[in-house]
């Protein structure tokens, strides 16, 4: 897949699939803008790919917050004169709860970054596309948002949101040739996951005994399934919504 002369943005691109599929769409040709809330994390990638040759900024934004996304997609757009790929990976996990013992905070969170941030980001970028006439979106769902996932409510609402949001924005613009889809990763070696199975050992083991690949994923792996949606070969692919499982949810 060649992405040469495009422009990528990526958030929660400090690490995990973001900073894999940055790195990824880098190595095929593309301008790429990071962005995280974490600084650290987004300098050391970007200071790596300049290392390497590439052509990259890393911008900190909050995706919660609607005037960091703003101000997000200006600098992309001021740095590289356009916006033609964007994958809205930007989320988070919550803890392992039973829907009555779970915490009313961290149900607002779940929300607040896994959809609302999408929608945010969503909103500036297709600002921008919608000027070009052109553009390609994916948003980052889960397996958790094409079924239900027992103890994860908050977590699994704000992943089915994501689809929900994915469809309808790929209908408004599907007239102008701009197509949105989301990827669904199962279970990843992720700083997300990590910190999942060292917190609730238990449930994470019983996740990954029930993935018929009997591992988890890769990141580079759920990249790959991002730069095809975004490529050609997936031209005639909009408002769906991709499964990157090892089986999960074959079954």
């Amino acid at each position: 897949m060649d992405f040469k002369n495009k422009v990528a943005l990526i958030t929660g691109a400090g690490s995990g699939i973001g900073r894999e599929t940055a790195f990824a769409f880098a190595q095929a040709g593309a301008s790429v803008v990071l962005a995280d809330v974490n600084r650290e994390m987004i300098d050391d990638a970007v200071q790596s790919l300049l290392a390497s040759g590439h052509s990259a900024i890393g911008i900190q934004c909050d995706v919660t917050v609607e005037t960091d996304v703003e101000r997000l997609v200006e600098k992309a757009v001021s740095e590289f004169g356009k916006l033609d790929i964007a994958f809205n990976n930007a989320g988070l996990h919550v803890p392992v709860r039973n829907i009555a013992d779970a915490e009313g905070e961290d149900f607002d969170t779940a929300i607040a970054v896994n959809l609302k941030g999408v929608w945010n980001c969503l909103k500036h970028e297709l600002k921008q596309m919608r000027k070009q006439e052109n553009g390609v979106i994916v948003n980052c769902s889960s397996n958790s948002g094409l079924a239900g996932i027992a103890n994860l409510g908050g977590y699994t609402a704000s992943k089915h949101g994501v689809i929900g949001l994915t469809k309808s924005t790929a209908l408004e613009y599907a007239p102008l040739g701009i197509r949105v889809n989301a990827v669904c990763p199962g279970p990843v070696e992720t700083p997300m996951v990590k910190a999942a199975m060292e917190s609730e050992p238990e449930h994470m083991a019983a996740v990954i005994k029930e993935i018929p690949l009997g591992r988890l994923g890769k990141s580079e792996e759920i990249a790959s399934a991002v730069l095809w949606l975004c490529s050609p070969g997936a031209g005639f692919v909009t408002g769906h919504a991709l499964s990157v499982d090892g089986g999960f949810l074959a079954k």
